[in-house]
């Protein structure tokens, strides 16, 4: 393996630097501007407002333009099919927000309860899936709306107009769908392509691991693309079908590049280039033939790996049947036969029957949904007891830093208070220089217009171009102009002094959380992907599902890990003391696969024993992490032969066992 180079020693001026936390809190992502998502939310938050100007009733273009803001942050998705669930499903849960808000308003203590038992089911839903938490997150905002803010018109008014509003977000994200039909699917796995031929440009090289954190980011992207479509069309879409092969396809390539790695020698150049080559043709509509890969002569068994899944990707390419070619085989002697690597998802009312059942009986949905009813319950009482101008902004403000799977609670609380800052400036201008009326519409398509490109940024930037922008429509609402400004901050600290307090300090999780738990499941997992990898139990398509299911696991251990780092100490530090592990643990998956990777290519496999005892040394390790809140030494033994093919992962596994020592 390529050594890494030591740390630099701190320099002189080190101690006056911001704490590691901060600096990973307060730094802005690298993203690109989505800029089909800049121009929908321009037209769907402004055209309501022009319309309601034109018809005399500007409120009602600005309970509208509060709908499509809604829709505008749950548009996300790239395939068009996903942007029906995405927008659509949580709009019906706002309006069932706003009408229950709306019931209660001016009911003091029962609007109260209400709201605070609204927040119960809105935090335990938030713990289902993406779709569910930001339906949660509607059902939660539009609720403590409608209980502060007085609607016009009929009760069904405002809910109507709400939805109308994100709908409107929904016909134009899917006005081109007749034309490019297809294409975001095609887009996503050609870019997995790509990221696996910079996976292969960095074998060998210190920029590994982290292009092999791409690649299993982008295969998650892609699977769940395809996959999600797939529950209704399979069968029926051979585009669809054709997909699913070339994402089985490319899993070879994935495997063969640990091999690489592991030899230290980099890839010949022109591999990578071909499977540009081959991202080019997935992109691009079937109509083409792609011609036959030119390579040199395979340098090594990991580069002859590549060879045969590239030539058999090409000619699945050039296979005008899509169930001809479903997928490569693993073994050149097995017979060929379809497999899903992955496995088909169950049917939605399968689904949504697990889910609701594993919300009601985990501990963890119970726990998040009575922190964040606590924290909403404060809310509502601080206001009714005292008075707080626009007091439904205190309880929107702990909704939003409330929410899990958005991040870190301390961090989005200190990023919802500079962001919200920064937001006051603009819209102290805004609300203080431009006349209401006709200047609302200009001035509102240049305010929608910065929520989705700075969204990409970050939750603080996020929160600066929401804040004008909901200043703007209350105002409409409302008429207190410059007046909003001073009360929205106030607000806004109350609520994040509120999340931090009650949703953070009080916890006990938040300060002793066993973030050791979840990888030792990934540790423990990995024994069992060991133990099937060298043997005959498992056919090789149940062994790439393994594989793939434990990358995904770590995926989202590391984003777990990557939030936790965050926090100030004391679990921002445990966090990065465990970090090193996290990587370690992925290392060892990547040499149990390069090892099967070359036992296909004519190395000994190794004896059951030598599987046996790795298997058995990384359930220690697990057992030794479980629970554990700091790590703990555990020795390690191997009494296999120094030449056998297992001996680079037994490396890796002592060099785990290693990092787990406080004294390593």
């Amino acid at each position: 393996m390529p050594r890494r180079d030591p740390p630099a020693p701190p320099g002189p001026l080190s101690a006056l630097a911001p704490p590691p936390w901060l600096v990973r809190t307060l730094k802005p992502q690298a993203a690109p501007i989505p800029w089909a998502a800049v121009a929908r939310a321009s037209v769907a938050l402004a055209l309501p407002l022009l319309i309601g100007l034109a018809a005399g009733q500007p409120a009602y273009g600005a309970l509208a333009s509060m709908g499509a803001l809604s829709g505008v942050i749950g548009d996300t998705a790239d395939a068009y099919r996903m942007r029906i669930f995405n927008i659509a499903v949580p709009q019906l849960f706002g309006a069932l927000g706003v009408t229950i808000g709306s019931l209660v308003f001016g009911h003091g203590w029962i609007a109260v309860g209400v709201i605070t038992l609204v927040a119960l089911v809105s935090g335990m839903m938030s713990t289902i899936g993406a779709v569910a938490s930001v339906s949660g997150l509607l059902l939660l905002l539009n609720s403590v709306v409608g209980a502060g803010l007085p609607m016009p018109g009929e009760w069904w008014l405002a809910p109507a107009l709400m939805t109308g509003g994100g709908l409107l977000v929904l016909t134009l994200a899917l006005l081109a769908w007749p034309f490019r039909s297809g294409i975001p699917e095609r887009a996503a796995v050609a870019a997995t392509y790509r990221s696996v031929a910079a996976l292969l440009e960095a074998a060998g090289t210190q920029r590994y691991d982290e292009a092999r954190a791409a690649v299993t980011t982008s295969l998650n992207q892609s699977y769940d693309l395809v996959l999600a479509r797939r529950t209704r069309a399979h069968g029926r879409n051979p585009d669809l079908v054709h997909l699913i092969a070339q994402l089985n396809a490319i899993t070879p390539v994935v495997e063969a590049a640990p091999a690489a790695h592991q030899c230290g020698v980099p890839m010949p150049p022109e591999f990578p280039a071909e499977v540009r080559r081959l991202a080019d043709a997935v992109a691009a509509p079937r109509d083409a033939g792609v011609p036959a890969p030119v390579l040199p002569e395979p340098p090594d068994p990991s580069a002859d790996a590549v060879d045969h899944a590239l030539r058999h990707v090409a000619e699945l390419l050039n296979d005008a049947d899509p169930h001809g070619i479903v997928h490569i085989k693993d073994d050149p002697a097995a017979p060929s036969a379809p497999s899903d690597r992955l496995g088909r998802p169950a049917a939605l009312r399968v689904r949504a029957r697990r889910a609701a059942r594993n919300v009601l009986l985990s501990s963890a949905s119970w726990r998040y949904g009575l922190r964040l009813a606590l924290c909403i319950g404060i809310a509502q009482s601080l206001v009714s007891l005292i008075d707080v101008p626009r007091s439904y902004w205190v309880a929107l403000t702990v909704t939003f830093v409330m929410k899990p799977d958005f991040g870190s609670v301390f961090s989005r609380a200190m990023l919802r208070a500079l962001g919200t800052a920064a937001g006051l400036v603009v819209a102290a201008a805004v609300l203080s220089e431009v006349p209401r009326g006709w200047w609302d519409v200009p001035v509102m398509l240049v305010l929608a217009a910065l929520i989705p490109a700075l969204t990409t940024r970050g939750y603080g930037f996020q929160t600066a171009a929401i804040t004008p922008v909901i200043l703007l429509l209350s105002d409409v609402l409302n008429h207190q102009g410059f007046g909003l400004v001073v009360p929205r901050l106030v607000d806004s600290l109350i609520g994040c002094a509120i999340s931090m307090v009650a949703g953070y300090l009080l916890w006990p999780e938040s300060w002793h959380t066993r973030i050791g738990d979840r990888l030792a499941d990934a540790v423990a997992d990995t024994a069992s992907y060991v133990e099937s990898a060298f043997g005959t139990a498992v056919d090789a398509a149940g062994r790439a599902r393994m594989r793939r299911g434990l990358y995904r696991d770590l995926s989202v251990i590391r984003t777990e890990f990557q939030r936790a780092l965050t926090e100030p100490p004391p679990m921002g530090a445990r966090a990065a003391a465990w970090w090193p592990l996290v990587i370690a643990v992925e290392r060892i998956v990547d040499a149990t696969t390069a090892a099967a990777v070359r036992i296909r290519h004519g190395a000994g496999a190794p004896t059951l024993t030598e599987v046996g005892e790795v298997g058995r040394q990384l359930r220690e390790l697990a057992e030794g992490l479980r629970g554990a809140e700091t790590l703990e030494e555990v020795p390690t033994s191997f009494t296999g032969p120094q030449d056998s093919v297992l001996e680079p992962l037994r490396q890796e596994v002592v060099a785990a066992r290693a990092i787990a020592s406080p004294r390593g």
